[in-house]
């Protein structure tokens, strides 16, 4: 056992973290107006000037667990109208493809302990383009593509900062922090670095009017004093000047009303930028800097420390040494994870992955109750508030430390996201893992109704339901790292909580209760030829293959559980049958429901539709061929000989459907048939429709993209998909990168061609597949090729295809970068990998959310060929 995971058998050593937000305003918690406009509630404008009421947002931020204290740095290159206290971007309704951050900055390193953490800044020594960000992006239309930092030519001449933040913990409540900034230029150039320590405001909504403290100890020491933290220390070396205001809304400067005060949040940046009168000469408040005022030689850098600490008399004389050993830990950790046949550039990649999954880690705090009612210490909200948003979920709760999608684009937790970032967590710091999913089940998350919640914007939506899946992969992938010790209790307990939440499904999801389920959107926005979270005017309704499917896959995933527990438990046999009864009616409905009917299964085509349905009972398919009609290929389970044998109630039910509805059993592929080391296969699919999706899946005229598998068949990009409905016209066609269309709000579409999570589920499928037919079943890869693979080369091949968005190819570019050959070639740039939401299908280039290290960190699982 390494130094770190053994630092991870003590969870002390999380209490600090990077827990800090990238972006607090423009969110939901925010928001208190009539209205529910979250992004213009609180601006990027305003944010400097405004307390918030719910988390805190910086650059390169730390905090502890409950957000008492955070640190994060400031900088000023004498150019800006503002010092950059936060990474600027545009709101949804900005941005030609929604909303974006406007800058660079990469998570280059992070332990799961965070005992070591490394990211980086790149800030311009020009002034920061605001204003023609904002104003050429409002010029672009969808049809365009979005206009970047980078396209601004700020970065053309080097005329930038390299501005590296690390932290290195020499125990609990001791935390190094060193600021190494390399000006890439050629000439000297100044800038005001600022490292800044704040509490988050806790006292001015009328529950508790204690303020922490924070005031000058010396010239190079801050004391801060909070009653929950206690007293501890910021040692600053060198000469800076110790700055002073308060973490308190500036209501002159944004609401033209003088409360009394004079130091406000915006205090240090008037200060600094203008000279204006706004820090405290007594050198104490809740909100402090240290201003180091240099000028960096051309091509050289300047390194800066400092300390948090409960120790008052520090010196810096071991804090490289600290430094030196905690990242030689963190070499170990991860070379231990590598393995040693991984290649430098793929041990590159899966490190900043995780180092992306460690650093999106964010205080989440929330109480819906408080946000709708308002504070007793504010004046009271809108009445039409008592209705907003979220209003039915009065009971959801949380003060947690969350896995984010993307701390400034989401940042806010997703339920299904969050299942696929568990994955990749779980190599890392598996107890962790298993808190995330538990934590959505809580009663305080999860609906007394049974329903998790989807996402801030709207918790009542329905996500897909991955939750079982991941506990099931997680909970298999820790009983083998313990020689066959199965964490039964972390099983059982979220199982109770899951079968809750499909029976919530069952009862609200299936609206003709013939077990083919809606859903909405689904997270699949960019699929459909119209809106699916819309009630369609004519009295029809929408029946989903990907809904259906996903609740096939739901029902084996609890069935795969319960044979577990029934191990030991024989009380879970029964609910094995259950889940199984679930399975097979769901299936009969895909496949033959109604009289004259053939469900969702087109047998013309060899491909799964989703299909309107009218009230007289007729139905019409719409002929889309995207990832909805894949995701049946994930309702596929397997289960060992003596998961059957050891179950005789399980077993009974089996032979039951067999006898006595062999018109159903006839549908389910193989759970009678031993296959590959006598395994048993339960699928959705029988080999015929298994080997029809596999063909069109795996033709590259069709699926299979260079870099994996796309969302939409690019057969439709010379055959658009029209539908005509009472008179309406719908339609859809392939479109590689972001979506033409705004039928999905302001980022429509935002899933995007290839999509991490997608690919991942479809190899997992391939993997099981595999593990019933064995290596004799082949199929031919790519179509048409001529050449044929058995299940686990086709996985291989799709694990390579993802792995060469990023991995350096034949030219030594990274397709992720597409054409931009300032990412391609500057040694500065080529190895700082960004891991976007989606990518284009056909080159490769990364597009959506830039630091999307949620679900696209399931790369650094996808990397492994064996």
């Amino acid at each position: 056992m390494n130094a770190e995971q053994s630092r991870l058998k003590d969870t002390s050593w999380k209490k600090w973290g990077p827990y800090v937000s990238d972006r607090q305003w423009g969110t939901v918690r925010e928001d208190y107006s009539a209205n529910g406009d979250a992004w213009n509630y609180i601006t990027h404008d305003m944010a400097r000037s405004k307390a918030y009421r719910w988390g805190e947002e910086g650059i390169a931020g730390i905090c502890d667990r409950q957000q008492y204290l955070c640190f994060a740095i400031a900088l000023w290159n004498k150019k800006d109208p503002i010092i950059k206290e936060r990474y600027f971007g545009l709101s949804n309704p900005e941005g030609n493809h929604g909303e974006d951050v406007k800058e660079m900055y990469y998570y280059l390193d992070s332990t799961p302990t965070h005992s070591y953490m490394k990211t980086l800044y790149k800030y311009p020594q020009n002034e920061f383009p605001y204003k023609r960000l904002v104003d050429e992006n409002k010029s672009r239309g969808r049809q365009d593509p979005e206009f970047e930092l980078m396209d601004t030519g700020i970065f053309d001449e080097n005329e930038y900062f390299d501005v590296f933040t690390e932290y290195a913990k020499a125990a609990q409540e001791d935390i190094l922090i060193k600021i190494t900034i390399h000006n890439r230029g050629d000439k000297d150039s100044p800038l005001n670095i600022m490292p800044s320590l704040w509490f988050r405001n806790t006292w001015g909504w009328g529950y508790d009017s204690r303020k922490p403290d924070l005031t000058a100890h010396s010239n190079k020491v801050i004391s801060v004093f909070q009653k929950e933290l206690g007293q501890m220390w910021l040692h600053v070396e060198g000469g800076a000047e110790l700055l002073f205001c308060d973490n308190e809304t500036n209501s002159r400067r944004l609401y033209n009303y003088n409360d009394g005060r004079k130091y406000y949040k915006d205090g240090i940046n008037d200060y600094i930028v203008s000279g204006a009168d706004t820090v405290n000469p007594k050198k104490t408040g809740t909100k402090a800097a240290a201003n180091y005022d240099l000028v960096i030689p051309g091509g050289e850098s300047v390194t800066l420390r400092l300390r948090l600490s409960e120790d008052a008399k520090y010196s810096f004389e071991d804090f490289d040494q600290i430094f030196a050993t905690r990242l030689t830990e963190a070499d170990q950790f991860y070379n231990d994870i590598h393995g040693e046949a991984m290649s430098a550039d793929r041990r590159l990649i899966q490190r900043q992955a995780f180092a992306g999954m460690l650093w999106n880690k964010q205080f989440y705090y929330s109480d819906i109750r408080h946000w709708l009612s308002g504070d007793k210490g504010m004046p009271k909200p809108p009445a039409q508030r008592q209705n907003a948003r979220n209003s039915k979920w009065k009971h959801l709760n949380t003060r947690d430390i969350i896995s984010m999608p993307d701390k400034w684009e989401y940042p806010w937790f997703a339920a299904w996201d969050l299942a696929f970032h568990c994955l990749p967590l779980a190599t890392v710091d598996m107890a962790f893992a298993k808190n995330q999913l538990v934590l959505l089940t809580r009663d305080w998350y999860m609906h007394p109704n049974g329903q998790l919640p989807a996402y801030e914007w709207d918790f009542g939506d329905a996500n897909p339901p991955v939750h079982a899946m991941a506990v099931w992969n997680i909970y298999k992938a820790d009983k083998e790292a313990n020689n066959g010790k199965g964490d039964t209790y972390f099983l059982e307990r979220v199982f109770h909580k899951l079968m809750l939440n499909f029976t919530w499904w069952v009862n609200r999801k299936d609206e003709s209760g013939n077990n083919i389920f809606e859903g909405g959107f689904l997270g699949m926005d960019n699929v459909g030829v119209f809106d699916r979270n819309m009630h369609l005017p004519w009295g029809q309704h929408l029946e989903q293959a990907d809904g259906t499917s996903w609740m096939a896959m739901y029902s084996l995933n609890l069935l795969r559980i319960a044979t577990e527990l029934a191990q030991t438990d024989k009380a879970y046999s029964d609910i094995a049958s259950k889940f199984f009864e679930h399975f097979i009616y769901i299936v009969g409905a895909m496949s033959n429901f109604g009289e004259h009917d053939e469900g969702l299964w087109d047998d013309e085509d060899g491909f799964f539709y989703d299909q309107i349905r009218f009230p007289d009972d007729g139905s019409v398919k719409l002929r889309v061929r995207s990832i909805v009609g894949l995701i049946p290929l994930f309702a596929t389970e397997v289960l060992e000989e003596k998961d059957i044998m050891d179950n005789p109630i399980f077993q009974d039910r089996l032979k039951w459907f067999a006898e006595k509805r062999p018109d159903l059993a006839s549908l389910v592929s193989r759970w009678g048939e031993k296959g590959n080391e006598s395994r048993h296969l339960i699928s959705l699919l029988r080999g015929y429709r298994m080997k029809s999706l596999l063909k069109y899946m795996l033709d590259e005229n069709e699926f299979l993209s260079e870099y994996g598998i796309r969302s939409l068949s690019k057969y439709h990009l010379k055959h658009p998909y029209h539908v005509s409905v009472n008179g309406v016209e719908f339609g859809i066609s392939y479109v590689p990168g972001d979506s033409d269309s705004g039928l999905f709000g302001g980022n429509s579409n935002w899933r995007g061609p290839i999509w991490m999570p997608i690919n991942y589920l479809i190899i997992d499928s391939l993997h099981r597949f595999h593990q019933y037919y064995g290596n004799d079943f082949k199929i031919e890869c790519p179509t048409g090729s001529g050449n044929f693979m058995n299940l686990k080369e086709v996985a291989n091949e799709l694990y390579a295809r993802v792995s060469k968005l990023f991995l350096r190819n034949e030219k030594e570019e990274r397709p992720v970068y597409g054409k931009n050959g300032k990412l391609q070639t500057d040694p500065y740039f080529k190895d700082h990998i960004l891991f976007y939401e989606f990518f284009d299908g056909d080159t490769g280039k990364g597009l959506g959310a830039a630091h999307q290290t949620g679900w696209t960190g399931l790369i650094a699982n996808c990397l492994y060929v064996d």
